[in-house]
């Protein structure tokens, strides 16, 4: 198994995405779209290279997340 080197995302159901995302925008100051937001940083060891973090929004009925039951799908980045 490769070592988690870090977050890839985080994705949740909602019953209103639009408006949630509009509540983290207002609230939290998150530049959301209908896709979320994307984190970009870049990598401790070397600088040079960037990675980014998801972050988004998903009806309550998705079958997205399938076959999980699940509201919430948290993705990570792995050595490969």
């Amino acid at each position: 198994m490769k070592k988690v080197t870090g977050l890839g995302g985080v994705f949740f159901k909602c019953d209103d995405p639009k408006a949630m995302n509009e509540w983290y925008t207002k609230n939290l100051g998150l530049p959301t779209s209908e896709y979320g937001v994307t984190f970009e940083w870049r990598e401790v060891d070397d600088p040079s290279k960037k990675g980014a973090t998801a972050w988004c929004t998903f009806p309550k009925d998705t079958s997205y997340f399938n076959p999980s039951i699940k509201p919430f799908m948290i993705n990570y980045r792995v050595e490969d």
